[in-house]
């Protein structure tokens, strides 16, 4: 029987649906497996919806409503966090005498619902449940993520549009702008903590006018329409770096915001585990290399900068090779590549220039990687970045690039993988105790990697949304770190060309610990939660 078949018959045999509608439901389902029978049937018009949801309703036994906008009778972002409506598809949508209507696309996901259930007991209220169609819930998210920045004037002049969400973006924090032509609209979204948000809806006929004002203030071609790169110096604060690429409704722009004379924050301060021993293991060393590894957007160049600035003494030269620079740092010898002067060539020059310490901002070919590698065997210290998704697979990517099992072995000394996880909001969230689903997972992986995690006591936080964190829950973020240091049994493993696996399993057994130990660390402190780890690293 296929899935949702059962729903159907019951609809047919209420004559809501044809037996024919039905099949058809069915076959569009085959292509969107995701998909429940009752949202295909809404989608595909088969039947008048407000039936529909209210039939689903008796057949489930759950109070239903076809939810329109018109339905919410308050601000939903009191109640909820934008992040736990999209997480959980509920909406809250009216309150009467310490009862809250909720509305959930799937009631049958138990831990959807109690997680919504538990923070709105925590608000003193109780939670009457409804079901809708998933489609409707996604509507209303788009209205709300849509709805107009308060600080953003989308009605000023083409100058003041422009620099109203610039200077918004950098009021709310964030690291990237994206200008998105769409069919009808130009959409404006922010990267807040890593998260893209919708900050306000430009009108279609502003879109020559948009596109000719950040190419002028970005130093680029008007009459270019293939990609090209350029910067906004204008922001006294900032150095903003422009990309455009054309899609098929125009020319999307992203802007980097790149704050200058930033401090630069201790290496503890950044989430790297508070052990001074640890630290000094890692990176006090010479004749050899360092890999910080992480996905793009993770936060390995600013790790980078932290262990350069907790290196950097006098009487030591350092230099950094980068694209670009992106904070300088007084007594340091930092040169910015260019489309002429990668990093291979850079690296051949500084190895001229007696450096003790030599950051290299990425390794990613061959001729980077053994010119590092070179610098290591010849009592330099290294430091550099790799993409990868974790600190064994750094080995494995050094293979993959032609770097032979020996000169590993000999030369890498320590591997460093990382994520950023948001930081709980300390203004909005609120305390609460951890679910048995919550404590049997942490106790599971505390059993994988053989770490005793001590939950007594300890209590975690439901996030809830406010001014200060764009309604997420989340303010900031913070890293989860591992760290791999090359013991002499690891480089016999690499030397004899063990697979990752065989490495793996030696490093836990001399006590390498991966990154999501750091994180229920984390999590057991109160800095994040176990929802936003699992987001990144996906451990459920």
């Amino acid at each position: 029987m296929e899935k949702g078949q059962p729903l159907g018959i019951e609809l047919v045999k209420r004559g809501i649906v044809t037996e024919h509608g039905i099949q058809q439901a069915l076959d569009y389902q085959k292509e969107h497996p995701k998909k429940k029978l009752g949202d295909i049937i809404n989608i595909l018009g088969l039947c008048d919806s407000v039936v529909l949801i209210k039939e689903i309703g008796e057949i489930l036994n759950e109070k239903a409503i076809y939810l329109r906008e018109s339905d919410i009778k308050i601000n939903i972002l009191d109640f909820i966090s934008l992040d736990l409506v999209k997480q959980n598809k509920a909406l809250p949508f009216e309150i009467s005498a310490g009862k809250i209507k909720v509305c959930f696309a799937d009631t049958t996901n138990k831990r959807s619902v109690d997680v919504v259930r538990l923070l709105l007991l925590n608000k003193g209220l109780v939670m009457d449940k409804y079901i809708t169609f998933e489609s409707n819930i996604d509507k209303i998210i788009d209205s709300m993520e849509g709805t107009s920045s308060e600080e953003i004037n989308a009605d000023a002049d083409i100058s003041g549009l422009v620099d109203s969400i610039i200077k918004t973006a950098m009021d709310k924090r964030a690291s990237d702008i994206h200008i998105e032509p769409l069919e009808d609209i130009i959409r404006v979204r922010y990267r807040i903590d890593g998260q893209l948000i919708t900050a306000v809806q430009v009108n279609k006929d502003k879109q020559a006018q948009l596109i000719g004002r950040l190419k002028a203030i970005s130093n680029m071609h008007q009459e270019k329409q293939e990609s090209q790169d350029g910067r906004i110096l204008s922001y006294p604060d900032y150095n903003i770096r422009v990309s455009s690429q054309r899609n098929v409704y125009g020319e999307k722009f992203v802007l980097r915001l790149l704050k200058k004379n930033e401090d630069i924050r201790q290496i503890f301060e950044l989430g790297f585990p508070n052990d001074e021993a640890l630290l000094k293991k890692s990176f006090n060393k010479k004749n050899c290399i360092t890999v910080v590894a992480a996905p793009t957007g993770e936060g390995k160049t600013t790790t980078l900068y932290s262990i350069i600035d907790y290196l950097n003494s006098p009487n030591i030269n350092i230099t950094t090779i980068e694209d670009p620079v992106e904070i300088r740092i007084n007594g340091l010898n930092q040169i910015e590549i260019d489309s002429k002067i990668g990093f291979s060539d850079s690296l051949r020059t500084v190895l001229r220039q007696d450096p003790d310490i030599i950051l290299v901002g990425e390794i990613r070919d061959l001729e980077t990687a053994e010119i590092a590698m070179q610098a290591g065997q010849t009592g330099h210290y290294v430091l550099s970045t790799i993409h990868t998704i974790d600190s064994i697979e750094v080995i494995t990517r050094l293979r993959k690039l032609g770097i032979s099992n020996y000169d590993i072995a000999s030369i890498l000394a320590t591997t460093v993988s990382q994520r950023l996880v948001r930081k709980v909001c300390k203004h909005c969230a609120v305390e609460r105790d951890f679910t048995p689903e919550e404590i049997d997972i942490i106790k599971k992986i505390g059993q994988k990697y053989n770490v005793e995690f001590d939950l007594k006591g300890k209590k975690t936080y439901q996030t809830v949304g406010c001014k200060y964190c764009n309604k997420t829950g989340y303010l900031d973020r913070i890293g989860i770190f591992e760290v791999l240091n090359i013991e002499d049994e690891i480089k016999d493993l690499i030397t004899k060309d063990c697979s990752s696996m065989e490495i793996r399993n030696k490093a836990l057994e001399l006590g390498y610990k991966p990154l999501i130990v750091d994180g229920v660390y984390k999590i057991l402190d109160g800095i994040t939660t176990l929802e936003e780890l699992n987001n990144k690293l996906a451990i459920y």
